[in-house]
């Protein structure tokens, strides 16, 4: 039983055994000589074996009581993922830890048997806080906490977020609860209004930091942080580590472990990654021909606004398709039902703004459209994110203007993987896409058999009785039953797609010219003055970065005053930055390190 897919409807996720022999991690411990009791060479040793009908779980090595293993057994769960056999000991022994890893990997369950585990019976305030940046997030942690307690029955979790009934949760919490898992927004109401009694708290979770920093949260979790007790576990995990998390682990976190989880290669590339160059007028037409040609089974499109969301939705509805919509706007149950819709198949398109969908598994959404450019490169690591969940492949298509291209090469560095071009699809590749659809239904229809026998012989009763009054052959009775299958619409589309010609033509032109324009733009730059060095630095236009950004960065890193910092000359993929002469060793090295726009500076003399 594969569970590699972050929190699928509350199961925990683990690996499968045939994944676990591929991977080549291992989790070791040394147990020092010096430890262990001198031996006495005539002492009488005495051996007694044990023998097992059941192989040993992976689980069983990590001090978990025997209720938690018989759970994660009745599951058919045997083998930890990689972030699970190194975070477990470090937790089990009430250490902190920061922890980088992706979504998908196994965290959930990576933090929360060992905090199940070290509970204490008997207390009625709350011992565990995992901090969440969604309420979906905080409702699937909250669920996988649920499950994993199933030999503890008298264990109590809750999940606290806006957009809910507060005095529900107030009755909640004076009834008692052991573990609470919620948003920071609602998390802290709760502790201003004295409703969550964090005294007795033991261990606080960070799940998905950077997320929290990108949606403006920090704050409230330092808050919250400074509330809590002295003595506390801390355990912090992240996708991505920027400075601001890093500085967060190191003023909150006690000599922490800690654990980075790489992604595979080949699990990166279960996602195929293209762009669309497309003006913006022709957005909307270029979006259904792209769900003409490509459309699977589950869809999401990105929108940047709660009205652009609107706008394609009501579009694409008006075309015939099954749409909803995911925004701000939308009330919590209303929310959930969406999300529910989603999974069953009641709905195949989900268009949804970033904040909406944080947290979303679905495992059915086959294809990714980034409609429009995301904000950041975590953005939209977090969208293509949404497909190729438990090991299976997804699509994932972004729209670009003519003026965003120069920002895929970023996004290519965030996801290590290259981005493909894609056209647009004309006409002749939407009708043959909708005939290769139509002939796979015709072929599974062939191959299967009505599940009733009496209702199977009265449709082919009916099928004669037809043919026999309208004295019809074989061919024209089937191309009745297609004619009825299709619809009244047209199965093949036709009209005008010279635009599409008219766009790549445009596109040829501009990239021929491009060459010249860079030349002329990145002339020989003008000498430093007499005190000054210049440093070359690797961010540039493409990563959007500002000369603010540098001075900010290199000021707070060196320690100099930002009009100390001279001039700043900004290039495609590359920035000239002037620097006092002399500069210590130490603080150069320092400065190589740093990251501005998520990308290491890599400074270095500029020839």
């Amino acid at each position: 039983m594969s569970l590699i897919s972050e929190i699928n409807q509350a199961k925990p996720p683990f690996m499968t055994e045939q994944q676990q022999q591929r991977d080549d991690s291992s989790c070791a411990v040394d147990l020092s000589a010096s430890a262990l009791p001198e031996s006495n060479p005539n002492a009488e040793v005495f051996t007694t074996t044990i023998t097992s009908a059941e192989p040993e779980s992976g689980f069983a090595g990590f001090g978990f009581s025997e209720a938690l293993l018989r759970t994660l057994a009745d599951k058919g769960y045997s083998e930890p993922s990689p972030i699970q056999k190194a975070a477990f000991p470090e937790l089990m022994l009430g250490r902190d830890l920061v922890g980088q890893a992706q979504t998908g990997t196994g965290k959930t369950a990576a933090f929360a048997l060992p905090l199940l585990e070290r509970l204490e019976s008997g207390q009625k305030t709350p011992q565990a806080l995992v901090l969440a940046p969604t309420r979906e997030l905080a409702m699937q942690v909250a669920e996988s906490f649920k499950a994993y307690s199933a030999g503890h029955p008298h264990l109590k979790v809750l999940a606290v977020y806006g957009g809910t009934d507060f005095r529900s949760q107030i009755s909640a919490l004076r009834r008692g609860v052991d573990v609470v898992v919620g948003t920071p927004g609602r998390v802290m109401d709760h502790m201003r209004q004295g409703t969550l009694d964090t005294s007795g708290l033991r261990s606080l979770v960070l799940d998905e930091a950077d997320e929290m920093l990108r949606m403006g949260f920090i704050d409230d979790v330092e808050w919250i942080l400074d509330q809590l007790p002295e003595q506390r576990q801390v355990v912090l995990f992240s996708a991505t580590m920027p400075p601001e998390i890093r500085r967060l682990s190191k003023r909150y976190l006690k000599d922490p472990a800690e654990v980075t989880i790489r992604t595979k290669d080949q699990e990166g590339k279960r996602i195929r990654q293209r762009s669309i160059t497309v003006p913006m007028p022709h957005k909307l037409e270029a979006l259904q021909r792209v769900l003409d040609a490509c459309g699977g089974e589950g869809v999401i499109i990105f929108a940047r606004t709660k009205a652009i969301t609107l706008t394609v939705a009501e579009t694409l509805e008006a075309a015939g398709h099954q749409v909803a919509v995911l925004n701000g706007d939308v009330p919590q149950n209303q929310r959930e039902r969406t999300v529910e819709r989603l999974r069953s198949g009641s709905v195949d398109i989900l268009v949804a703004t970033d904040v909406a969908a944080r947290g979303l598994d679905v495992e059915r959404i086959g294809l990714v459209i980034n409609y429009d450019m995301p904000f950041d490169s975590e953005a939209y690591v977090h969208r293509i994110g949404r497909t190729g969940r438990a090991g299976r492949t997804g699509e994932a298509v972004l729209f670009v203007t003519p003026r965003e291209r120069r920002f895929i090469r970023n996004l290519e560095r965030a996801t290590g993987q290259p981005i493909e071009a894609m056209e647009v699809p004309g006409n002749t590749a939407i009708n043959q896409g909708r005939l290769d659809r139509l002939r796979k239904r015709l072929s599974d229809a062939a191959q299967a058999q009505r599940p009733d026998a009496d209702e199977a012989a009265l449709l082919q009763e009916l099928m004669q009785r037809v043919a026999t009054e309208l004295e019809l052959s074989p061919e024209q009775l089937a191309m009745a039953a297609l004619n009825l299958a299709i619809g009244p619409d047209a199965l093949l589309r036709k009209g005008d797609d010279d635009w599409i010609q008219n766009t790549r033509r445009n596109d040829r032109d501009r990239d021929r010219h491009s060459g010249d324009r860079r030349e002329r733009r990145e002339r020989p730059a003008r000498a430093p003055e007499e005190n000054m060095q210049r440093y070359r630095v690797e961010v540039g236009h493409r990563d959007r970065v500002k000369p603010g950004n540098l001075v900010g960065a290199i000021a707070g890193e060196t320690g100099l005053q930002g009009r100390m910092i001279g001039r700043i000359q900004i290039f495609d993929n590359h920035s000239l930055v002037d620097l006092p002469k002399g500069m210590p060793e130490d603080v150069f090295n320092s400065l190589r390190r740093l990251r501005v726009m998520n990308r290491e500076l890599q400074i270095r003399q500029a020839s």
